[in-house]
C-alpha cells in the first residue's frame, strides 16, 4: 500500500476542505519549504492526530505475549499433522511477538527446530538450536534439543562434532542422575542409536562425492562507466530540454548484454494487508503468510528461519547481522513507529528511511540548498544549459563536482518532485502525513537520533519526552521537508522491486510462478531510463540489487527506454495513455505514434481479434466475419469461432489443473494443453518475450518430468536462450534449466537414442 489508508486519506481530506479558501490557495501555490511552514500547526492534537492514534490501533507491530501463545500453539497443531512447513512460519511468528531473552522465545526457536530438522534444513537447524540455547531453554529439556544438534551434525558429515554433542548429551544425563520415565528412556535409546550411526560412518566413509553436471557459470563481460556509477562503458548520460536526463548507447548492443547494476539507494518491503485490521476491536490473529513473513526486511532475501526484532513484532531479518545493521541505519528510530508506517503507507516510509540513511547533515546542505532557488525546487533541470554550451555532464542535476552520476542521496535529491503538478490535496496529504511522523519523532525522544547526535545503545528504548508546545525543532522541519519531497518524487521516480514467487501449493510436477511486488525503492540512475511503451531493455532483481539488460539490438546512438508498466502487448493505447497520467507526461513513443496516427492496429486490438481459419489474416464485421484478405472468401459467424475459443480456454485450464495435479501418465495432455498456451502466449507478448520464457520453463519442467529426453532438451535451450537475454545466466530459472539439462544428458547413451 503505497499511500495511507482510506480513512486517513478522507480526514486529510475533510481537513483540507474545512480550510479558510485563503489559506488553501496560499498553501496550493506554496514551494515545499513554506507548505511546512504553513501546515505544522494545521495537525490538531484533538482531532487528526486522535484520529490517526485510533488508526494505528489496527497495525499491530508491537510484542503481543497471548498472539505469541496462539501462533505457537497452531506451529505445534501443524507440526503435529506433519505440515512442517507452514509450523516453521507460525512459530516465526510466535517469536516474533515474545520478548527478547524470555524462556519463552528460546521455545519458539527450539521447536522450530525440529520442523526445519524434518524438512532436512540441517545447517539452519543448527542455528535455531545455538538460539534457544542462547536464550536460555529449559534445562530439563535441553537433552532433547542437542541430540537433534548431533543428528544434524551426523546427516552433515561432521563426524567428530557430532561425537563431541553426545559427549555434552551424556555428560548432562550423567549430571542430571538416573532417568526411568518413557521420555528419558527414549532419549537413551537414541542417544544409543546415534552413537552406533556415527561408528559405522567412521568404519565405512562415504566416498567422496564428484561435482554433479557440468553446469559452469557464465562471467558477464563488464566495463564500469567513469561518468555514471553502476553502469556499462556501452552508454553515456545525455540531456534535452524534452527528454530531461536520459542514457543513450554509446556503442552497438547486444540483446542480453549487461546496461547497469544497482544497488538501491533505499527499499522498504511492502506489507501484506492482513497487517492492518479492519477494526481495533477485533483480537483474532492472521495466519495468512505475506511478504512481511516471507523475506528479510533490510536485504530481502528469502526468509526460512527469520530473526525478529528485539523492540517490534513486524520486522523481521535472515540473520543476525542484517538485524543489528538495519537498528543501526535506521530501524532503531524506526521500531516505535512500526504502527504509525504502516498506517501512512510505503511512500511515507521510503522517505523516513532515505532520510536516516542519508544523515542530517546532508539533508539539511541540500534543503539549504533548494531553499535558494525556488526554480531549482520546482524544476532542477532548468539549471542545466543547452547541449551546445554543455559538453560534459559537470552541469547535470545529480551530478557532482566532478561530471560523476552516483548512486547517491545527492543523486536522489535531485529526482524530480513535480511538485507544481500535483494536485493541491494530494500535497496537503502528504505533508499532514510527514508532520505527523516527525512529530512522533519529537514525542517519542527520537530527534537525537534521527539527527545523529548520539551514539545508539543497541536496543534501548526511547525515552518519551514530556508534552511540548507541538512546534516541531528547526531540525525536523527540515527533515520534514526533505521527507515531503521524496514522498512526491516516489509518484514518478519509485521502483518496485519484483519476485517470481510461487503460486499454489507448489508440489504439483510444473512450480507455477508469477511476478509480485516485494518492495519500493529509489534507484537514482535506472531513474535515469525514460519510458516506452515497447522498451528496449529488461530488469531483473536479485534481493535490493537491480540487474538491467537488452531485451533487443541497441544501435549506437539510440535511447535506453524502460517501462513504466503500461506496455503496448497488454494494452491499447488509451488505457495506457491514461494509466501514465500519473507521470504528468504524455506518451510519444514510437508504439503509441504508430497507434494515435496511422491506421495500423494496436497489438492488443490485433490479438482481441480472430484471424482467418484459412489464412490467417484479420476477419471483419459484426456478427458474420469475413476475410479481410480479398483473396480468400472464408466466411463464419462470430459465436462460431468464439465458441472454439472457449473450448480452446478450457482445455489450456485443464492442462494446467493436470500440472498442478500431477496425474501419473497424464503428462503427455499436459504438455499437449501448455503447447497450445504457448502459442496464444508467443502472439500476445511475442517470440523472444519474457512471458515466452516463464511459458517454455513449464513446458520444460513437464517434459523432464515425463521422461521426454529429446523434447525436454530442444524446449530448455529455447527457454534459456530466451530467459538468459532477460534474466541473465545466474538467474534461479537459468540454473534449474542447467540442471535439468545436466540431468538428462547424464543418462546412457542407449536412452538417449532410444528417446
Amino acid at each position: 500500500m503505497a499511500l495511507p489508508v482510506e480513512e486517513w486519506r478522507l480526514c486529510a481530506a475533510g481537513r483540507w476542505a474545512a480550510l479558510e479558501p485563503a489559506l488553501r490557495e496560499r498553501l496550493a501555490a506554496a514551494s515545499l519549504h513554506d507548505s511546512l511552514r504553513l501546515g505544522c500547526g494545521l495537525l490538531r492534537p484533538e482531532a487528526e492526530a486522535a484520529a490517526l492514534r485510533r488508526l494505528c490501533r489496527r497495525a499491530r507491530a508491537g510484542k503481543e505475549p497471548a498472539a505469541a501463545r496462539f501462533y505457537r500453539e497452531e506451529g505445534n497443531r501443524l507440526f503435529g499433522r506433519r505440515h512442517y512447513g507452514p509450523a516453521v512460519r507460525l512459530y516465526s511468528q510466535a517469536a516474533s511477538h515474545e520478548l527478547p531473552g524470555s524462556p519463552e522465545v528460546s521455545v519458539c526457536f527450539a521447536n522450530r527446530s525440529a520442523a526445519l530438522f524434518h524438512l532436512g534444513r540441517f545447517e539452519v537447524c543448527l542455528e535455531d538450536i545455538a538460539r534457544a540455547e542462547s536464550h536460555g531453554y529449559p534445562d530439563r529439556l535441553l537433552p532433547k534439543v542437542l541430540l537433534r544438534k548431533a543428528e544434524c551434525l551426523l546427516c552433515l558429515g561432521r563426524l567428530q562434532d557430532a561425537a563431541d554433542a553426545l559427549s555434552v548429551v551424556e555428560n548432562k544425563i550423567a549430571m542430571d542422575g538416573i532417568m526411568t520415565s518413557p521420555t528419558h528412556q527414549t532419549l537413551l535409546k537414541k542417544l544409543s542409536q546415534l552413537k552406533i550411526k556415527i561408528h559405522e560412518k567412521e568404519s565405512c566413509p562415504e566416498p567422496a562425492r564428484e561435482a554433479c553436471g557440468d553446469i559452469q557459470e557464465k562471467s558477464e563481460i563488464w566495463e564500469e562507466n567513469d561518468s555514471i556509477s553502476g553502469a556499462s562503458s556501452s552508454l553515456s548520460l545525455n540531456f534535452d530540454t524534452e527528454r530531461g536526463r536520459h542514457l543513450v548507447a554509446s556503442q552497438d548492443i547486444l540483446p542480453g548484454q549487461s546496461l547497469l547494476k544497482e544497488e538501491a539507494f533505499v527499499s522498504v518491503l511492502c506489507p501484506g494487508e492482513s497487517l492492518l485490521l479492519q477494526d481495533s476491536s477485533e483480537t483474532a490473529w492472521d495466519t495468512r503468510v505475506t511478504n512481511a513473513d516471507l523475506y528479510c526486511h533490510r536485504c530481502l532475501r528469502q526468509l526460512l528461519a527469520s530473526v525478529p526484532c528485539r523492540g517490534c513484532s513486524y520486522a523481521k531479518y535472515c540473520s543476525q547481522n542484517c538485524a543489528d545493521m538495519a537498528w543501526e541505519q535506521y530501524h532503531r528510530t524506526e521500531c516505535s513507529l512500526g504502527a504509525l508506517l504502516l498506517t501512512l503507507g510505503v511512500f511515507c516510509h521510503v522517505a523516513l528511511r532515505t532520510v536516516l540513511l542519508a544523515g542530517f547533515a546532508e539533508v539539511s546542505r541540500l534543503v539549504e540548498w533548494s531553499r535558494h532557488d525556488d526554480k531549482d525546487l520546482h524544476n532542477p533541470e532548468a539549471r542545466c544549459k543547452p547541449p551546445s554550451e554543455a559538453p560534459d555532464t559537470r552541469g547535470i542535476p545529480g551530478c557532482n563536482d566532478s561530471g560523476q552520476y552516483q548512486s547517491s542521496y545527492r543523486a536522489v535529491f535531485n529526482l524530480l518532485p513535480h511538485a507544481e503538478k500535483h494536485s493541491p490535496e494530494h500535497k496537503f496529504l502528504c505533508m499532514l502525513s510527514v508532520v505527523a511522523i516527525c512529530k512522533q519523532l519529537q514525542e517519542a525522544g527520537l530527534e537525537a537520533a534521527v539527527l545523529n547526535q548520539e551514539s545508539s545503545e543497541k536496543w534501548s528504548k526511547p525515552k518519551t519526552r514530556e508534552k511540548t508546545s507541538g512546534e516541531l525543532s528547526p531540525e525536523l522541519k527540515i527533515m520534514a521537508e526533505a521527507m515531503l519531497r521524496h514522498v512526491l518524487q516516489l509518484q514518478c521516480n519509485a521502483q518496485a522491486i519484483t519476485v517470481m514467487q510461487e503460486s499454489g501449493s507448489g508440489d504439483g510436477a510444473v512450480v507455477n510462478k508469477k511476478p509480485v511486488r516485494l518492495a519500493t525503492a529509489f534507484f537514482p540512475v535506472l531513474s535515469l531510463l525514460n519510458h516506452s511503451c515497447c522498451p528496449n531493455i529488461s530488469v531483473s532483481f536479485s534481493g535490493t540489487a537491480a540487474t538491467v539488460r537488452a531485451s533487443q539490438p541497441i544501435p549506437s546512438g539510440q535511447e535506453i527506454f524502460h517501462c513504466y508498466g503500461p506496455h503496448r502487448c497488454r494494452m491499447r493505447v488509451a488505457e495506457r495513455q491514461q494509466l501514465l497520467s500519473q507521470y504528468f507526461f504524455e506518451c510519444r513513443c514510437q508504439a503509441c505514434l504508430d497507434e494515435l496516427e496511422s491506421d495500423v492496429k494496436s497489438v492488443v486490438s490485433m490479438r482481441n481479434s480472430f484471424c482467418c481459419p484459412s489464412c490467417q489474416a484479420s476477419m471483419q464485421g459484426e456478427d458474420m466475419l469475413c476475410c479481410s484478405n480479398e483473396a480468400c472468401a472464408i466466411s463464419v459467424s462470430r459465436e462460431s469461432l468464439s465458441r472454439r475459443l472457449r473450448d480452446l480456454q478450457q482445455q489450456i485450464k485443464k492442462g494446467l489443473e493436470l500440472l498442478r495435479d500431477r496425474k501419473a501418465g497424464k503428462w503427455q495432455d499436459a504438455a499437449r494443453h501448455l503447447e497450445r498456451s504457448i502459442e496464444i502466449v508467443e502472439m500476445h507478448h511475442g517470440p523472444s518475450s519474457v512471458e515466452m520464457g516463464h511459458e517454455l520453463f513449464k513446458l520444460a519442467q513437464i517434459l523432464f518430468n515425463g521422461f521426454a529426453v529429446s523434447e525436454a532438451l530442444s524446449t530448455i535451450e529455447r527457454a534459456e536462450e530466451i530467459l538468459s537475454v532477460h534474466c541473465g545466466p545466474q538467474s534461479t530459472q537459468i540454473q534449474e534449466l542447467q540442471e535439468m539439462k545436466t540431468c538428462l544428458l547424464a543418462l546412457p547413451r542407449s536412452i538417449l537414442q532410444r528417446t
